[in-house]
C-alpha cells in the first residue's frame, strides 16, 4: 500500500506530503527511543507526539510516514523539517489503537 492511499481510503488529514512510499507495517509508539529501536523500514508509525524530534527519529528509522492520532497537531518546527527531510505527516482524531486497527485492515487487504 503506499502512503498517498492513507488520505484518500482512511481520509486522514495530509499536514505534509513527502515521498509516496510503501508501507509493509505499522509502528505505534511514543517513547521514541523505544520507536527508535523497534520500527522498521518501510513502517507507519503512529504517535501523539507532534514535535521536530519526530522527524529525526522518522529519518533515523526510515519509516514511510508519520501518523499523528488524538487530534495532536505538528508543530511549526516539525511540519518544516519534514518538508526539508521529504517526511509524509498525516494527523487524524482517532485514537492510536483505532489508527492501527484501521490501517491494518488496509494492509491486509
Amino acid at each position: 500500500m503506499k502512503v498517498s492511499e492513507i488520505k484518500e481510503k482512511l481520509g486522514y488529514e495530509l499536514v505534509n506530503m513527502g515521498e509516496d512510499r510503501e508501507i509493509e507495517g505499522i509502528f505505534c509508539g511514543d517513547l521514541l527511543s523505544l520507536v527508535m529501536g523497534r520500527a522498521k523500514s518501510s513502517d507507519a508509525w503512529i504517535t501523539v507526539i507532534g514535535n521536530v524530534n519526530c522527524a529525526a527519529v522518522a529519518v533515523l528509522t526510515d519509516v514511510s510516514c508519520i501518523i499523528l492520532s488524538e487530534g495532536t497537531n505538528a508543530d511549526e518546527a516539525l511540519t518544516k523539517r519534514a518538508v526539508t527531510e521529504g517526511i509524509t505527516i498525516f494527523k487524524t482524531d482517532d485514537s492510536s489503537a483505532t489508527a492501527v486497527i484501521k490501517l491494518n485492515s488496509l494492509l491486509q487487504q
